[in-house]
């Protein structure tokens, strides 16, 4: 579904990215992880069109993502970090918008609008301005958003940030069961508990390079997911220097 072939990309000094390679067979479920700055947001902005690579390939379905770009996008769903969405619209403006952009009609838009509410339980708030809803309301109506034209790909940034415990449920159960139908999602979070729960393959990225892809268990190998993410990142940090915490300013 997904073949990414020595992307790299520089801002001035900074090497921001370093010739990743990255295949995603479709129906899988990758969570990219890395520490902050490690060129996660970078890689998948590439990936999905919204950035262009100093270098490399992005292929999503067969289809050349910078070659063809309206084609590519069109199997294509996206929730980019950094979100910003119309927010002078409503919550069914904004879904309405989002589909009829896609090239869906009147008919279709309407009821797959209703849908996706209902399932992040926004119905209550559909016809509230964006701008009044709260950040997880702001998440999941983009992500709403994203999966209105039914993509092949769904690359979703940090998905279940600012999403409370019990809407990250049923967003996780939505994703599972759009993959379980044949749906392919790459998305990258912090969380390694829920990388671990939800998805079957995992990337590690640090300093711009990928250092280990495949299933959970490969990558964890007789280590926790997480042990084998901070060896990975260079070990964990000492906390030194801190003493004066101890001397309370009361």
């Amino acid at each position: 579904m997904l073949s990414a072939v020595g992307l790299g990309k520089r801002f001035g000094r900074n090497v921001a990215v370093s010739g990743i390679d990255l295949k995603v067979r479709a129906g899988s479920f990758l969570g990219i992880v890395g520490p902050n700055g490690a060129g996660k947001t970078t890689t998948l902005s590439m990936i999905t069109g919204l950035l262009r690579p100093d270098h490399g390939s992005v292929h999503v379905h067969g289809i050349d993502v910078w070659k063809k770009p309206r084609e590519a996008k069109r199997a294509i769903g996206v929730l980019p970090d950094r979100l910003r969405v119309f927010d002078r619209l409503t919550g069914a403006q904004l879904l309405y918008y989002a589909g009829i952009l896609r090239g869906l009609d009147n008919e279709t838009v309407r009821a797959r609008s209703e849908d996706l509410t209902a399932a992040f339980g926004l119905s209550d708030a559909v016809n509230r301005l964006v701008s009044d809803y709260s950040a997880g309301m702001t998440k999941k109506i983009a992500l709403a958003c994203a999966m209105i034209h039914s993509p092949r790909l769904l690359v979703l940034d940090e998905p279940f940030e600012f999403i409370d415990p019990v809407s990250a449920v049923t967003v996780t159960e939505i994703l599972q069961k759009y993959v379980a139908g044949g749906g392919t999602v790459v998305l990258s979070s912090h969380g390694i508990d829920m990388i671990q729960r939800v998805c079957d393959n995992v990337a590690v990225i640090v300093h711009g390079q990928l250092l280990d892809a495949g299933t959970i268990d490969e990558v964890r190998g007789d280590k926790s997911l997480e042990e084998r993410f901070v060896e990975l990142s260079g070990g964990r940090k000492e906390s030194e220097g801190l003493e004066w915490l101890h001397s309370f300013s009361d």
